[in-house]
This record gives C-alpha cells, structure tokens and sequence, in this order.
C-alpha cells in the first residue's frame, strides 16, 4: 500500500516511510527518520532527526518526537503528548554564550511494544515505558513503567495493570494470576507482568 504524505507536510528527502504510512496536515519529517508500516501521523507533528518509530504506530495531533526519542511497534501516542530529551535544559552557557548542537547530551527514552499514552502526558527523557503498558492522561513520567503497568499522576505512579487489550486487571497476590475479561491471563513474576503463555 502506497505512502500517503498531505501536501502540508515537509518530509526530508532522507527520512525513510513505511508503506501504507498516513502523514497527514502540517507535520515535519527530519533528515534520517524512520518511520515503520501502516502508522498514522495526525495534524501538527514534529519527527526529529534519528527518530524511529516501529510499525502500525499512531501519534494524535500536536506531539514532538525528538531525537533520542524511540519508539516500538504498535504504540499510541494521544494527542499533545511531550517527550523531552535533555536532562538539564538550558538556553545558554555560563558565559551567557548560546549553546550550539555540542553544548547538551541527548538523554533516551524508550517506547515498547503496545503501550498507549493519554493525552498531555510528559514523558521525561531517560525512561523506558513498558509493553502493553498504560500512561494516563496529563501524567508525568519520570520513572521507567513496567510491562503492562498503569500509571497516573504527577509524577506519575504505578496504581494497577492492565491486559494487551487495555483492560485494567487485578492480580491476586496469593495466585500472582489475574484474568481480564477479554479471557488473557496477566502473571506476575520475579522478573514482571506478562502475558500467560497459551498452551499449544
């Protein structure tokens, strides 16, 4: 399926797009992006240079994705979601002088699989938001999420779970097992929350 690009939009001769990718009013693709397959870009949106952004992603209207910035396969991004990348931000040196490209460090965040964040939230660079997992609206990220995890607030906090559905699911602490209505099978372990493995 073709690319659709909207003539608003300024997509860098270098920047790579997935097929059946939808860009559409006002966006900005920077030189060396990647963008998967089947995602949709909505209105007024930033790609920086470097970006990737896995397959069947869908970014609302009004979100910048800067450089150091990642993000997996499968993952919504609501509308006027903000990601940062610099720990310590500033518009100058010490000296007064304006600080140049060399002047920062780029601090990564990750974005895995599956996972949905509400709109408004921040995501403060240096964290890894979980698969599955769930940022609700107007959060403030400054811990990393785990897998299926559900966080609220500013900052925000681990308040529940929920399924690869987006249903939230209580976990017995006795059984470590919760079941969502959908019918998968949340299990907690040493090592996280993760999807109960179907028997073949």
């Amino acid at each position: 399926m073709a690319v659709r690009i909207h003539p608003s939009s300024v997509v860098h001769e270098k920047a790579v797009i997935g097929d059946g990718t939808q860009i559409w009013l006002f966006n900005q693709v920077r030189e060396n992006a990647k963008i998967g397959k089947n995602c949709v870009l909505g209105k007024n949106i930033y790609v920086d240079y470097d970006v990737t952004i896995g397959d069947s992603v869908k970014i609302q209207n009004n979100v910048s994705v800067f450089v150091g910035v990642t993000i997996e396969d499968g993952v919504f991004v609501g509308p006027h979601v903000c990601f940062t990348n610099d720990k310590v931000p500033r518009a100058v040196n010490p000296d007064l002088s304006l600080k140049g490209l060399d002047d920062w460090t780029i601090t990564k965040t990750l974005v895995k699989t599956g996972a949905a964040i509400g709109a408004n939230a921040t995501i403060v660079c240096g964290v890894t938001v979980g698969k599955w997992a769930m940022v609700g609206s107007g959060a403030v990220v400054t811990k990393d999420v785990p897998d299926h995890g559900l966080v609220l607030g500013n900052p925000a906090k681990l308040v529940g779970w929920v399924c690869a559905c987006g249903e939230r699911v209580k976990i017995d602490e006795g059984t470590r097992r919760g079941a969502c209505k959908c019918g998968r099978v949340l299990v907690k372990t040493d090592a996280g929350v993760a999807l109960e493995a179907k028997a073949s």
